[in-house]
């Protein structure tokens, strides 16, 4: 048995994909120390592990504080959690022995502390990967708009950094997207853009697909042998009582029965009448009604994008923000959906593309294809296979 050290940060995107994971290994003998926020204890601590938490307020606050005007200065941001992060952690684990670490691709100062440990590294991707060549390009071509100042505060981070930690940090690359010998990349590289570029410290293994508690009760027989459209803007950019509106004028009274999620801090009677044929919850266990479902209007988020898919879901993608873009472009050049802006959209417009997408064969056509390389792919099972060729090779 080896103690793992999981370091991971707030969000629900970067969380589930390590839930089975988390599980898998703890079912093969693994014992887990597992850093999240404390919103995460519960769902982490029901696959075993043992969770400890950083402080939310103080990580966001510094994350934000460097800026959201460009990607170098979200780096920034990433670099001021150290602060945060580093002492946290270690005070935390104070006197305790760790095997090896997994950390997250994009939060929680995952490369720092596996430099300052001393420990092997694996690093959990949970959005599509990049590559150091590609990311360079993509910082290169985004170089002319970013001010010096930027840059020269990137510096003076990164020599805070070696001067407080002892370790140096040799590009923006490496605090973003956190490189470690083996990366663990939740899709599959036919879904991964540029897929072919990838060497084999990178591991697809597919969605990591876990069965989840649901947080209050659903009745899926409502939703059995229907012609089941299902809505969602995810856990994040979900706040659009304008655009859930809009799908209750495009689909309301259709022949089609409507699932919608509308996320936590939404309140029903701000929607005005419902139609009959929707359903609308604040939250609806989204694995268990894309079983059913025929198409799937979502943000395009990583994980929901997968979900969809996984199941065989044809998408209507409309991103809001991150990498949803990318991936909405995925989702369309692989012919498994269509992307669709928010910006302007009308109701008229909805409607025929959710008829043109579920009447078109090739959409069904593609889908099936991608549905049957994610379900062959092995998940979560898969990752921890390559975790233990990792012990292996580093004599775990």
């Amino acid at each position: 048995m080896a103690r793992v050290l999981f370091i991971n940060a707030g969000s629900l995107g970067h969380i589930n994909p390590t839930i089975g994971v988390v599980e898998e290994l703890i079912s093969r003998g693994e014992e887990v120390v597992y850093f999240t926020i404390e919103d995460f204890r519960e769902r982490i601590e029901k696959t075993g592990a043992t969770v400890r938490t950083i402080d939310v307020q103080k990580f966001l606050k510094a994350f934000i504080s460097g800026g959201r005007n460009n990607l170098l200065e979200r780096i920034n941001g990433l670099l001021r959690t150290a602060d945060i992060m580093i002492p946290s952690v270690l005070e935390q684990i104070k006197g305790e022995h760790f095997d090896y670490i997994i950390h997250d691709s994009m939060f929680g100062c995952g490369r720092l502390l596996a430099q300052i440990l001393k420990l092997p590294a694996i690093n959990s991707c949970t959005s599509f990967a990049e590559t150091k060549a590609s990311f360079d390009k993509m910082l290169d071509q985004l170089s002319g708009k970013i001010p010096t100042e930027t840059f020269d505060e990137f510096q003076s981070l990164t020599v805070m950094v070696k001067e407080k930690y002892g370790v140096e940090i040799r590009s923006p690359y490496e605090v973003f997207c956190n490189p470690a010998p083996l990366t663990i990349v939740y899709t599959t590289r036919e879904f991964q853009p540029f897929g072919e570029t990838f060497d084999q410290t990178y591991k697809f293994v597919g969605p990591s697909i876990s069965s989840r508690l649901t947080q209050e009760n659903f009745d899926l027989t409502a939703i059995k042998g229907k012609s089941l459209i299902y809505i969602s803007l995810g856990t994040v950019f979900n706040q659009a009582n304008d655009f859930y509106k809009l799908c209750l004028k495009a689909l309301g009274n259709s022949d089609h029965t409507v699932v919608m999620s509308i996320g936590e801090k939404a309140q029903l009677s701000d929607l005005g009448e419902i139609p009959k044929n929707f359903i609308v919850k604040n939250y609806v266990p989204q694995t268990e009604v894309l079983k059913y479902t025929k198409l799937f209007i979502t943000h395009s988020g990583m994980n929901s994008t997968h979900e969809g898919l996984y199941y065989g879901v044809p998408l209507i993608a409309i991103p809001q923000g991150a990498d949803q873009p990318i991936i909405a472009g995925q989702v369309a050049n692989i012919g498994a959906g269509i992307k669709l802006q928010m910006q302007n959209l009308t109701a008229n417009q909805l409607r025929e593309a959710v008829d043109h997408v579920l009447n078109d064969p090739s959409f069904h056509k593609a889908v099936a294809n991608i549905r049957d390389s994610f379900q062959e792919s092995g998940g979560y099972h898969q990752a921890v296979d390559e975790i233990f060729k990792f012990k292996i090779q580093y004599d775990i």
